[in-house]
Order: C-alpha cells, then structure tokens, then sequence
C-alpha cells in the first residue's frame, strides 16, 4: 500500500513539473514587442495578485515582423517595451496564445511568463511621429534586412546603413551632432 501511494506521489509531481513553464530564455525561440497597454491590476491586502488587460505588439518569427493584438490575464503587471527591447517567447497554442517571458522588474535574473490570446495580423506594427501605425511585413522586413535588426537571432538593436550620417539635434550654435534616427518602414 505505501509503495502504490509513493509512486502516485512521484506521478504527481512529475506532472507538475512538466506543465510548470521554463523560465530559461533559450527555450523561447520567438520575440515578442510590446508597443502599448491597456490593464487593470487586481489587489489583495494592498498586494498586487493579478493584471488583465490586451495591448498590441509585434512578434518576430520566421526571420520577419507580424503586429498583434492581445489580451491576457497575468500574476504580474506587464510592461512596454523599451526602444527596439523585446520578449522571448513561444507559441502555446500556434496561432492563438503564445507565452512571453517576461523580467520580474528589480529581481536581476528572475522571469514571469504570461500567456497571451492572440490576434495575429497579416501587416506589422510600426512607430511613427508618435503613433502607432500599419506597415506591409515585407516592407519591415526590407528594413530589417537594411538596417541588421532580427531579434531572434540576437541582433537586438538596428544599425545605420550611412555610419557618418548626423544632423544636430539643436539649432544652438555649438549644439554636438547625433546620429540620426533611422527610418522606419513605411
């Protein structure tokens, strides 16, 4: 009797390991870009429990960018993407839900994942003047080949095809120049 209880208790917990997501960023293959969101955050005791809201982003498969729409329920607040940063991710259900890997913010090395329902786009979500706008995903891809950007393979940040282009971000006299912004696809 005790042995059957001790392999049941075994059965138990190597399930549960197996349904428990890795919090390893190599076994995400996918980025995910945050451009914006809306969420409320539920709160117990003055502790945050849990975040549901949607938002749009952009997921890097394939070599190429596709915009989607989202919503999710989370343990955790989810954040912006900051400039070109994106999330590791992985389809959950191809198509429909992919889960993000997320950072715990102020915990250096420590990782939330949140599973989003997905509305995936045939064109791809760019920032331009401000707004959000909808590019073709061959015109982004154009860009990303042009300027060096595929964060799937660790090419986090777009690079300047025209290195000793400047224009001076002052009109003050004096005013050092910077390099200029690179353009986004159309």
């Amino acid at each position: 009797m005790f042995r059957s209880s001790a392999i049941c208790c075994l059965a138990l917990l190597c399930a549960s390991s197996l349904i428990a997501e890795s919090k390893n960023p190599a076994d995400y293959p996918l980025r995910f870009h945050i451009y914006g969101l809306n969420q409320t955050t539920f709160y117990q005791n003055r502790s945050a429990e849990e975040a549901k809201g949607e938002g749009r982003g952009d997921l890097f498969e394939g070599g190429e960018a596709k915009g989607v729409d989202f919503s999710y329920e989370c343990s955790e607040k989810l954040k912006t993407s900051f400039g070109f940063e994106s999330y590791p991710a992985k389809w959950h259900k191809p198509g429909k839900e992919i889960t993000v890997l997320l950072p715990v913010f102020g915990k250096t090395g420590s990782f939330f994942t949140c599973n989003l329902k997905t509305d995936v786009k045939d064109f791809a979500y760019a920032m331009r003047n401000g707004g959000l706008i909808s590019v073709p995903v061959a015109s982004y891809k154009e860009w990303m080949v042009k300027h060096d950007f595929d964060p799937e393979h660790g090419k986090n940040t777009p690079t300047q095809t025209e290195p000793n282009r400047l224009r001076p971000t002052s009109k003050e006299p004096g005013s050092k120049p910077e390099m200029a912004a690179p353009e986004l696809p159309h």
